[in-house]
């Protein structure tokens, strides 16, 4: 994809970060939309389906968190990635940002040189989405799995992930009883492009073990994870 075709939208209630990411992007090429809150964004969101989302937590009308959360729940943006700008000192906000279904964070201040190379990372992740297994449904111990719907059936109860708890719970299972290393998870869920925070997998794996109410996702200390059956 040319990045003339790739449309970000840009949410944060100051005009100097609007004005200094979004002059930032346009020179690489991109089409650069901005709302100034969250509920703004989500309006704007459904109608111009961006690529990637940058979000500014703090915000009037709606914080980002929240649109976050909103933002998710709309299927015609499933592909879409969100990323939050966080200031360092938000370890707070880093968390609450990756619960509500972001796909990761950037620190502010940033120097442009380094946004970019972020954003070109997380761009090549759009619509590129590996699956562990070839299977449109696995069903594994009490739970089914349903990749072309992102759909998680348990007791005939339907549970909807956000796309990266998804994807990493469809790895986990596709191998049951196999350590996957952070490493390797890193890898298959969020890129050997993309650079993440250690506490990424960590959130996603508490997230999922709230959600689902299994106790088959377990902790391999110093190493990383498996689906234990």
């Amino acid at each position: 994809m040319e990045n003339q075709e790739i449309k970000i939208l840009l949410v944060d209630d100051e005009p100097d970060i609007l004005e200094f990411v979004g002059y930032n992007l346009k020179k690489e090429g991109y089409q650069i939309f901005t709302s100034s809150n969250g509920k703004e964004a989500i309006i704007t969101a459904k109608e111009i389906k961006p690529h990637l989302i940058i979000l500014d937590v703090m915000m009037p009308e709606m914080d980002g968190i929240e649109a976050c959360k909103e933002l998710r729940l709309i299927n015609s943006l499933n592909e879409t990635i969100i990323v939050f700008l966080t200031a360092r000192s938000e370890d707070y906000s880093q968390i609450a940002g990756l619960e509500a279904g972001a796909d990761d964070y950037i620190a502010k201040p940033v120097k442009p040189r380094i946004l970019i190379s972020k954003i070109k990372a997380l761009l090549r992740r759009y619509g590129n989405s590996e699956n562990p297994f070839p299977e449109d449904i696995l069903t594994i111990g009490e739970i089914t799995i349903d990749k072309e719907r992102y759909l998680i059936l348990k007791n005939d109860t339907e549970i909807i992930l956000p796309k990266k708890e998804f994807e990493l719970l469809l790895l986990l299972s596709s191998k049951p009883n196999k350590v996957f290393t952070r490493e390797e998870i890193f890898a298959k869920v969020w890129g050997n492009d993309v650079i993440v925070g250690d506490r990424t997998i960590d959130v996603h794996i508490r997230k999922l073990r709230e959600k689902i109410g299994i106790d088959n996702l377990k902790t391999v200390k110093g190493v990383g994870y498996k689906f234990e059956l």
